[in-house]
């Protein structure tokens, strides 16, 4: 069993655009496993000795530059339970031009080189057919979006 630790993700949606907050960086063991290396996923990270919700707003920062103040807690996945002890706490958030405060970009002393993504949801969702969004965490999220949408149209008059 590999400990790792245990981590937070999160997907922003901008119900005025309908897009999404992504976030495009190099991922060794993707690489090293022959796949494409540039990663796109939602924002995401470790918990390191904070509560998971102040560690995925300071995530969002890092990661996005965008500040959001209230995140909703989804749910606790485990993506490979069978050999790592890694829970994953699932989050979602809403965003506008306005929560935009910093550059975002990782954190470069820790050899993060990050590029965030402004995507409209449509092309997001079309992206898991084609491979190019390949991160469990990160279909997940947008798989959730996606029965919520359903789920507002069958409710609507």
């Amino acid at each position: 069993v590999y400990d790792h630790g245990n981590g937070v993700a999160c997907l922003l949606y901008n119900p005025a655009t309908d897009s999404v907050l992504l976030t495009k960086q190099f991922r060794l063991p993707a690489f090293l496993n022959g796949a494409q290396p540039l990663m796109i996923e939602a924002p995401a990270g470790l918990i390191e000795g904070a509560p998971a919700l102040e560690q995925m707003q300071a995530e969002l920062m890092q990661e996005t530059g965008y500040q959001i103040a209230e995140l909703d807690h989804l749910f606790d996945i485990y993506a490979s339970p069978g050999s790592v002890s890694e829970s994953i706490s699932l989050y979602r958030g809403f965003y506008s031009a306005a929560d935009k405060v910093g550059e975002g970009g990782g954190v470069h002393e820790e050899g993060e080189d990050i590029e965030v993504l402004e995507l409209p949801f449509s092309e997001a969702w079309a992206m898991i057919d084609t491979g190019e969004i390949c991160d469990a965490k990160t279909v997940i999220l947008l798989q959730r979006l996606y029965i919520e949408k359903l789920e507002q149209i069958r409710h609507e008059p």
